[in-house]
């Protein structure tokens, strides 16, 4: 840039040069001519000159005058000339009186002044000719001055040096402000070059006229320095806007605000004639400008509109995810109906009401849903609509939309109620204090699952201004199918939970059995689904008692039938007064199905993990025997409270075989408690199980009272937050049977003896005032310790014990059991057990480690009022 600056500068002072040059030239040769004019005009005018053209010897005359004339004037040759042309003077005498020609005399007759140019030996001359004229004007000669143009030339050449120096003068203080200027030049271009700089401006000229957004520029006085096109179109700017305040240029209030201040702006939105504007503005000096600021304006008035469409579509998939999320988190129809409408209010509607059929209810399919619905859930922006309440129940006549919607099976949409006569139909007065609540849009949306109608969901609007349009009433009806099949599912899981409780419950002992030994409470806590713990108290001969806990893996109608099988196998099983641990065998034996019989197998499956305990209390003895199959132990509360988790072999659950079971047996003081549960009481996510453990043992500690109090404190410290496993809890208090109650002989093995031990036997009933039983009692024992005396080996015991009946034993070493016969009319024997059958009102045996025991029970008679135990 700087060398085509200096070169410019060079180029203009040669051509100042030149055309001075020239111009000087030029007026060489006017000087020249004004010269010859001057002269030719003071000789032709001058005193003396027409006396001297009339004298007899003219250029004696004028000769020396015109020669001192020529030399002092500096120019060439002044010449003067008769009317005839012959010259009177010359600076060559040789030519004076020489004769011009007539064309050269031809001006000077007419009077006329004439200056010709002519090129002779000495170069370019210049020649003027002037008449002289007498007093009375006649023409009588003529003055002719001539002057060379070389003489002029040779002045100008002598001012030559001068101009030159003039002009490297000026070269030289142009060509320095060149420089100077273009050091500055290029700190404030940055080094662009001009073609750079060309490019630079054509581009931003090109970006900034042809960028679909608005951009102003506003100066530190906040007038608008620039505007492009689309500014101008969008602010509607008047042609002579630039220069002027911003505050002048009618633009909206806020726009006008926002510039005015130059404050930070980010998308802020603003109304200008009609359309949405998206506004930013940053200040210039930020970005090493000047004072000022920088807006940007975009047209969003169809993004809006399109941002609007958008949000309602993003709302439409959040409800539907809500949908998914917040509905049928639980197993309950009437719960599962209000996650309907707490997801549906105020999202997509202001009031929802779902109504479904009342079978429904009760986990049955409806017959006829069009008469059988019932408001289950009702939720809305605010409580005091005319809406039917919950638990209402609700008929709508076939032309209302929430009928019709049930016959066609999708959604009805009634964008305007108050043209709605269907639904003014069903109540008019209702409707119409609907409408003046604000209702002004309704779809009623079918309930739908697997094909069958379960209910109808009724979406309002009165706050919302929008209407419902059709992408609402599709999206109502995905929200209700949804919904629909939740709560179908609630209603077979309904179904098969009241059925799964009701065999659950049945399977249960209704009322536990009248007994002396044990003091009883229980709890049995089932979770949603139905589960398999169970227990079962168990009256053994001898007074004593059976306590049976048990789990069974799993929830619902399985569970519960294999837990009534379980328990069915244990109380027959009980009934042949097996030992715990062999009961537990046998009974791991039905489960683990080796009969081969699908049936079995089926149980078997069903049983394996399942787990048992079966405690035997003995009340006479005070002692109780226990075995368990993968179940907790139990605890034992002594009469001091403290309490030991009794150390049970532990033996592997149910079903899997192959495993020995052992038996643990304790002596238990009168007034201690046993504590039996299942799993479900020790274990939570909360805590692990010897934890629960430490819980269960210091609240036994510190709970003195009845085992009813015992359950609830023991509930209260240990029932999970959340119960996802069924519950068992018993504890009973065991009692002793008292000594005058018992009584206890042992008999010879002597036929003589069986005399003494009927009188005996006598005087021991006289004291239990229980004298009506003698002859019986005595004929059972007679028979028994005949029996025994005559087939069986080792000592021979009997005992007397006075319950809620009269226990009569007999004890012996021999293992083989009595068998009873029908005996012959012929037969002299073999009527024995016969007898003691028919008098007794039950019998039996059971085995011991050392032989067997024959037993028998006698009802007490209603009038007794002797020691009998309440």
């Amino acid at each position: 840039m700087f060398v085509l600056q200096v070169a410019i500068v060079m180029l203009l002072a040669v051509g100042a040069v030149v055309l001075l040059l020239l111009t000087v030239q030029r007026g060489a040769t006017q000087n020249a001519s004004d010269r010859s004019l001057a002269v030719a005009e003071s000789f032709a005018h001058s005193p003396g000159i027409v006396e001297a053209l009339k004298s007899p010897d003219p250029p004696a005359v004028l000769q020396p005058r015109t020669e001192a004339a020529r030399k002092s004037s500096g120019v060439a040759a002044i010449v003067i000339v008769n009317r005839d042309g012959v010259r009177y003077t010359h600076p060559r005498p040789e030519l004076i009186g020489q004769r011009w020609t007539a064309k050269q005399v031809a001006p000077l007759l007419a009077g006329r002044t004439v200056t010709r140019e002519a090129e002779t030996p000495l170069g370019p001359v210049i020649s003027t000719l002037v008449p002289v004229k007498d007093r009375d004007g006649s023409v009588i000669g003529a003055v002719a001055a001539t002057v060379t143009v070389e003489n002029v030339n040779s002045m100008v050449a002598r001012e030559l040096p001068a101009v030159f120096g003039a002009a490297a003068a000026a070269v030289a203080v142009t060509t320095g402000g060149a420089a100077v200027l273009s050091r500055r030049l290029l700190r404030q271009t940055r080094n662009l070059g001009p073609t750079e700089i060309t490019r630079l401006y054509e581009h931003h000229d090109a970006v900034l006229h042809a960028a679909r957004e608005g951009v102003v520029i506003v100066d530190a006085d906040r007038r608008l320095l620039l505007a492009n096109g689309e500014a101008r179109r969008l602010l509607d700017l008047p042609p002579d806007c630039e220069d002027r305040p911003v505050r002048e240029l009618g633009l909206a209030p806020a726009i006008a605000e926002l510039l005015a201040s130059g404050r930070e702006a980010d998308d802020e939105v603003h109304l200008a004639g009609g359309r949405v504007l998206a506004v930013n503005q940053r200040p210039l000096a930020r970005y090493g400008g000047p004072s000022g600021s920088v807006v940007t304006l975009r047209d969003s008035t169809e993004l809006q509109a399109l941002s609007g469409r958008a949000e309602a579509a993003r709302d439409r998939l959040k409800a539907l995810y809500d949908a998914s999320v917040g509905i049928g988190t639980t197993l309950d129809v009437t719960r599962t109906a209000e996650e309907l409408a707490e997801v549906a209010v105020p999202q997509f509607a202001d009031f929802v009401t779902v109504d479904l059929a009342e079978p429904i209810l009760l986990g049955d399919e409806p017959a006829d849903i069009e008469k059988q619905l019932r408001r289950v859930a009702a939720r809305g922006i605010r409580e005091d609509t005319p809406l039917y309440r919950t638990g209402e129940p609700i008929r709508f006549i076939p032309s209302t939309p929430q009928a019709v919607s049930l016959t066609l099976g999708h959604a009805i949409l009634e964008p305007d109620v108050r043209n709605a006569p269907e639904i003014r139909a069903q109540d008019p007065q209702r409707v119409q204090r609907l409408i003046d609540h604000g209702t002004h849009s309704f779809i009623a949306a079918p309930l739908c699952a697997r094909g069958v109608a379960l209910g109808v969901a009724s979406f309002w609007r009165a706050q919302m201004p929008e209407p419902f349009d059709e992408e609402d009433r599709v999206l109502a009806e995905e929200l209700a199918v949804r919904a629909a099949v939740c709560i179908d599912n609630a209603r077979r899981y309904t179904r098969e939970h009241a059925m799964a409780v009701t065999l659950q419950r049945s399977l249960l002992p209704r009322d536990l059995p009248e007994q002396n030994a044990l003091e009883i409470a229980y709890r049995y806590l089932p979770t949603q689904g139905a589960g398999g713990d169970w227990f079962d108290v168990i009256p053994l001969p001898g007074a004593r008692v059976a306590l049976v806990v048990g789990d069974v893996v799993g929830q619902g109608l399985h569970a519960a039938a294999t837990m009534g099988r379980l328990r069915t196998a244990v109380r027959n099983f009980s009934r042949l007064d097996l030992p715990p641990d062999e009961l537990l065998a046998r009974l791991d034996e039905l489960s683990g199905g080796d009969d081969g019989s699908e049936g079995t197998a089926e149980f078997a499956d069903a049983t394996v993990g399942a787990t048992c305990l079966y405690a035997i209390y003995d009340p006479v003895e005070r002692r109780c025997t226990m075995a368990r199959a993968g179940h907790p132990p139990p605890a034992l509360v002594h009469p001091d409270r403290t309490v030991d988790i009794v150390e049970l072999p532990a033996g592997p659950p149910l079903g899997l075989g192959g495993f020995p079971f052992a038996t643990a047996e304790v002596e238990v003081a009168e007034g201690s408690k046993l504590v039996l549960y299942t799993d479900g009481l020790v274990r939570d996510r909360d805590r692990d199980i010897d934890e629960s453990l430490d819980i269960l043992g210091s609240t036994l500690r510190r709970v003195n009272g009845e085992p009813e109090e015992t359950c609830g404190a023991v509930l209260e410290a240990l029932l999970p937050r959340r119960l996802i496993d069924d519950i068992v809890l018993v504890v009973a208090r065991t009692r002793a049977l008292p000594q005058n109650q018992i009584a206890r002989w042992d008999v010879p093995r002597d036929p003589a003896a069986v005399g003494q031990m009927r009188a005996t036997v006598a005087d021991q009933l006289s004291q239990w005032e229980l004298e009506d039983l003698g002859f019986v009692t005595e004929l059972i024992l007679s028979e028994l310790i005949t029996n025994a005396i005559r087939y069986a080996t080792g000592p021979i015991g009997v005992r007397l014990l006075l319950d809620r009946t009269l226990i009569c034993e007999v004890s012996d070493g021999s293992s083989t059991s009595p068998h009873l016969r029908y005996a012959e009319t012929t037969d002299e024997g073999g009527r024995g057990l016969f007898l003691v059958a028919q008098l007794a009102e039950r019998w039996g045996t059971r085995y011991t480690p050392s032989g067997k025991v024959i037993w028998s029970e006698q009802s007490l008679p209603d009038e007794y009022r002797g020691v009998r135990p309440v």
